[in-house]
């Protein structure tokens, strides 16, 4: 393959991903739970904020008719400053696709991040169609729009320079919580996300995903659809305006979130780490109270015989 990866990063630098084995083997026996449709995005392969433990483990764990990759798969920006593409990247792309090969229809819809794939929109590679949007009929007949929300970022759209500097600082914060949450995974605590905790925190960031929320509702009712589905703001959400659903799959960064939709239409924002806490084994049987309580002790001259025994 040739051409130029961001401009800077030529695209042959790398991996052959049809030759790869992954670095995780994928399980050779696993209960895969199968939804009829998974909405993913904002992985951010290429930098060291991307949660590929984490991911890997949901692709191991999941399985789906149709899947969307709903943009900021891969950081363009980052890497044509450094080029930082660990083998657990390699694995999450193995993964997406071996599930193309198997049968699963792969939409990849490019975000601004990895805005340099927006040239291909409308052709396929390796069994992933790659499209600037999409529509989604549901088990249950609703019409979803689905796409990145870049396109209704204010801040992109007027200010595309400062939507770097904030990226730069972004990425500063990454840094801090992985070491974060190192320290807990070494006190055996869950993981938790910083800037997650942050944007919560802090009234502006409310304020500006509470805006984005209803300009993409609004532009989704212009259009005439039921609802939409967006990444981007790493916030995973549901909210009704007026006869519009908003949905937002989250991110791979902070809050490792899935968008999944039943085999009936209904639809669920899934936490994974929630998910994987739930799979902690329960306690050794010998621990519970069904335990055979003791037999009680005899003062050393009782006559045993004295005893009563149980009938």
């Amino acid at each position: 393959m040739q051409g130029d990866f961001g401009n800077n990063l030529p695209i042959s630098s790398l991996p052959d991903f049809e030759r790869h084995e992954p670095s995780i083997p994928e399980p050779e026996k696993s209960q895969r739970r199968t939804f009829r449709t998974i909405w993913i995005s904002d992985i951010h392969l290429g930098t060291k904020g991307c949660n590929a433990e984490l991911l890997i483990d949901f692709l191991d764990n999941v399985d789906s008719e149709t899947m969307y990759l709903v943009g900021d798969i891969i950081d363009g920006w980052r890497l044509k400053k450094k080029f930082y593409w660990p083998s657990t990247h390699n694995d999450i792309v193995w993964r997406i696709l071996k599930r193309a090969k198997r049968g699963t229809r792969i939409v990849y819809i490019p975000g601004n991040h990895d805005e340099m794939f927006r040239q291909f929109s409308g052709l396929s590679f390796g069994g992933v169609e790659i499209r600037r949007a999409a529509f989604h009929d549901t088990a249950d007949g609703r019409r979803l729009l689905v796409l990145h929300g870049d396109e209704f970022d204010t801040i992109m759209l007027a200010h595309r320079w400062l939507a770097f500097v904030g990226d730069a600082l972004y990425h500063l914060m990454m840094g801090l919580n992985v070491w974060v949450n190192a320290v807990r995974q070494k006190l055996d605590l869950p993981y938790w996300s910083l800037s997650k905790m942050a944007k919560h925190k802090v009234k502006n960031a409310v304020e500006f995903i509470s805006h984005f929320e209803e300009v993409v509702a609004r532009a989704a009712a212009q259009r005439g659809v039921d609802g939409v589905v967006c990444g981007h703001i790493h916030t995973a959400e549901f909210r009704q305006f007026d006869k519009v659903e908003y949905w937002n799959d989250g991110d791979w960064v902070e809050g490792c979130n899935a968008l999944v939709e039943h085999a009936d239409g209904r639809m669920e924002i899934l936490h994974w780490p929630d998910e994987i806490a739930r799979r902690a084994p329960s306690a050794p049987a010998e621990a519970t109270a069904l335990a055979e309580p003791p037999e009680p002790a005899l003062p050393a001259d009782a006559d045993s015989s004295a005893v009563p025994v149980a009938a």
